[in-house]
């Protein structure tokens, strides 16, 4: 399908789109009021539940002052960004996806929207997720669900429970987004949209004044068209936080080691793989150790589409020189046991918040929903403890055998994006590959990496022991451009875009 130019400004970087700024070339104003614009046209694609647009246009302007003024608060100065609809704005509604919250107004400003605003950067508006960010398609049938953008014709999962976050972003709605990622919930709409989702380590980003769904899981971070966007988002964003207590636990070295990206990157992440020197491969291979997860390890099988992009990655990664270190998993680091563990601490901890409302059956909660809430009502306390203790201890397993290793890659889903079901069941290989990581507590980031035969996307991720973000960031960018050569965007003129 023909990809639109991705030089149009709605399909810029951010960090492009922050340069032109802070050299005037744009104002905030225009980049705002083009991203409102585009958003308004987009209605069909229902990636946001609020649009706050005299919000938006007003801290563009302050923006634009403070410039005036000789003032940059930060490397996203006067960006647009839009945030999860479980990330609090103080005036604003946060129903967190469910028609159980319908007019509810915020009464506090998230942490995460604070270091937004203090940074500069103009937010503009919450995006759709899966009702109480409980579910990885995207659907949500009581406040509709967004539209993956790369399919006109079909209903596609686009990706949970960051779900409009991740459609925002491939359709050129908003440069860069903020998720939530407990399970995968950024991580899946990423891959399933063709962009990049990061998810970093617990306490590397405060949580605090965001509706939750397990203390124990859960972790925001940015989706984004390029790991560089990323990285400056959480720079932003990346700090301790008396309001959140894991955000003191984390050591400041990984919150500063954000700031010094690796000075060498892979060569061949221009235009071409096929272009890298030999030089270049040698110093890729000398500033980053990539070890691969064999396929006897996977967690769930993938579909011949998604295995035939696994090859193709593989294939692409030897072009470059990069020969990543097949790695055996210690015998008691079952990637499948770790995504069910992952299932059973969110679904204890998520019937401690919303269980009284599952079982309410006048509650207006999807039926699908309902159910995985009230599953956690039914797991013993015994149970959930014996996970906890074992969490500790693969954490420890995971950090163990990854010495010498900057990132881990294994495939981010088993699939590409398929038709809505009623049943939700149809998209289930997803948290088998996604939640090992934050059973682990990993850094973990997923990065485009093909097309199944429909030319609905596929994607990669790499994982790294917690507060291992930097040399995890490093890799990726490392990775990107090999991976997906050349970057492509979602044929939008169906959508009237």
């Amino acid at each position: 399908m023909p990809a639109q130019d991705p030089t149009d400004l709605h399909f810029r970087d951010a960090r492009e789109l922050a340069r032109a700024i802070r050299d005037r070339e744009l104002s905030s104003r225009q980049v705002t009021a083009h991203f409102l614009d585009r958003i308004e046209r987009a209605a069909p694609l229902a990636a946001f539940s609020e649009v706050t647009a005299d919000r938006a246009l007003a801290q563009a302007d302050a923006a634009d002052r403070l410039l005036d003024a000789g003032m940059l608060l930060g490397p996203l100065h006067g960006v647009p960004v839009a945030v999860k609809d479980s990330i609090q704005w103080q005036g604003t509604p946060t129903t967190g996806g469910s028609q159980a919250r319908r007019g509810v107004i915020s009464d506090e400003t998230s942490a995460a929207v604070r270091a937004l605003a203090a940074g500069g950067m103009v937010i503009l508006g919450k995006t759709r997720m899966t009702e109480f960010a409980f579910g990885l398609s995207g659907q949500n049938p009581t406040q509709g669900t967004a539209r993956n953008p790369w399919d006109a014709k079909i209903a596609r999962a686009p990706g949970g429970s960051s779900s409009g976050a991740g459609v925002a972003v491939a359709a050129g709605l908003t440069p860069i987004a903020l998720g939530g990622d407990t399970g995968g919930s950024v991580r899946a709409p990423a891959a399933l949209n063709g962009v990049v989702g990061y998810k970093p380590s617990s306490g590397l980003i405060s949580r605090a004044g965001c509706l939750p769904l397990s203390d124990t899981l859960d972790v925001l971070g940015p989706i984004a068209r390029s790991v560089a966007d990323a990285r400056l988002l959480a720079q932003v964003l990346a700090g301790p936080d008396v309001d959140d207590a894991a955000t003191l636990e984390l050591p400041a070295s990984c919150v500063t080691a954000l700031r010094h990206p690796m000075a060498r990157r892979v060569a061949a992440a221009s235009s071409s793989t096929s272009a890298a020197t030999a030089a270049d491969a040698d110093a890729a291979n000398d500033a980053i150790s990539i070890a691969v997860l064999p396929p006897q390890a996977w967690p769930a099988p993938l579909s011949d589409a998604a295995l035939q992009v696994w090859h193709q990655t593989q294939e692409r990664l030897a072009q470059t020189g990069l020969t990543p270190t097949v790695w055996q998993p210690p015998a008691s680091l079952s990637f499948a046991r770790l995504a069910d563990d992952n299932s059973l601490v969110l679904a204890y901890e998520a019937y401690r918040y919303f269980g009284t409302l599952a079982e309410d059956p006048a509650a207006p909660l999807w039926e699908v929903v309902r159910a995985r809430i009230a599953a956690g009502g039914r797991i013993a306390q015994a149970d959930y403890e014996a996970a906890l203790n074992r969490r500790q201890a693969d954490m420890t397993a995971f950090a163990s055998a990854m010495q010498g290793l900057d990132a881990l890659l294994m495939p981010a889903c088993d699939q590409a994006a398929q038709p809505l079901d009623a049943e939700d069941v149809r998209h289930v290989g997803l948290g088998k590959l996604l939640r090992p990581a934050n059973f682990l507590g990993a850094a973990a980031i997923a990065l485009p990496a093909g097309f199944d035969a429909e030319g609905m996307p596929i994607g990669v991720q790499l994982l790294a022991p917690a507060g291992h973000d930097a040399p995890l960031l490093d890799c990726a960018a490392a990775l990107e451009r090999v991976l997906a050569p050349t970057r492509q965007t979602p044929d939008m003129s169906p959508w009237a875009l």
